[in-house]
């Protein structure tokens, strides 16, 4: 099974555990019906804050649309490689690829507060960059590579071994620099 079906198959039994349409769904995350339909049925790769308005609505955390049996024990990845890998998209209407690769590396672990990810930056697929905006924090470690992020009117370029804290409230958008790969450790807070 694909990523994209792991998190729309998620989504569904979420949605209909909850005993809500796709509409409701809808209203409650901002977002459209179609849209709705469209990551629940593994036809789109899904951007970011979408789906943290989507797992908002739902009243769970991000990680939960990776989270298959939940353990109270600690979470161990081996090399940093986990298992749960989410493709995200970046501003293209019509994505055909992702642009960011999230491996979950607490995913499972109950009551945890936050997501922390070790992600693949890939180079911009489209010219066009809209930053997007969502409830909480996020820190990120450059592991290999240079990443730009831009942050309301302020543009920022991280190199290997730098790092940034900001609040994920302010507009703001991460994708590697240039036409070269990156790597970063994302640990994301968002409140329920």
């Amino acid at each position: 099974m694909s990523e994209k079906n792991l998190v729309g198959n998620k989504i569904r039994q979420l949605r209909e555990a909850r005993e809500m349409s796709v509409e409701e769904l809808a209203v409650a995350s901002h977002s459209s019906v179609e849209l709705i339909q469209q990551l629940e049925n593994g036809a789109l790769i899904p951007s970011l804050t979408p789906l943290l308005q989507i797992a908002r609505a739902l009243g769970v955390r991000l990680g939960t649309f990776l989270d298959d049996a939940t353990q109270t024990s600690p979470v161990i990845v081996r090399a940093g490689r986990s298992e749960q890998i989410v493709r995200f998209s970046g501003n293209c209407p019509t994505p055909q690829r992702s642009t960011l690769e999230f491996s979950a590396l607490a995913s499972n672990k109950v009551d945890r507060h936050m997501e922390p990810f070790l992600i693949d930056v890939h180079p911009l697929m489209c010219a066009d960059i809209n930053l997007s905006a969502h409830e909480g924090e996020e820190f990120i470690y450059v592991l290999k590579g240079q990443i730009e992020i831009m942050y309301g009117k302020e543009q920022y370029k991280l190199n290997t071994g730098d790092s940034i804290y900001y609040d994920s409230v302010i507009p703001h958008h991460v994708h590697a620099s240039g036409e070269h790969e990156a790597q970063i450790l994302a640990v994301v807070y968002t409140p329920l």
